[in-house]
């Protein structure tokens, strides 16, 4: 699941830098990306769309796999 994640993540930044933090419990995996402030941005998306199907996409993968997942942004200092 985490190589789907970093390949949407360089599909929408491209060259950018990130980091993914991963942590699971049980069956569930949770994902933390932390980024520039001006590349959350894009990762978020207008309204938060891009940053939604994100997730969406995600839970179809963990569904498949019957696992959860949760990703969230947070911004590097």
């Amino acid at each position: 699941m985490r190589e789907l994640l970093d390949f949407l993540l360089t599909g929408i930044l491209g060259k950018e830098k990130y980091e993914v933090a991963e942590s699971s419990a049980e069956s569930h995996t949770n994902y933390i990306v932390s980024a520039k402030p001006g590349v959350i941005g894009m990762i978020i998306g207008k309204g938060g769309k891009t940053i939604r199907t994100i997730r969406n996409l995600l839970k179809v993968r963990a569904t498949l796999e019957q696992k959860g997942v949760s990703v969230s942004v947070e911004e590097k200092a």
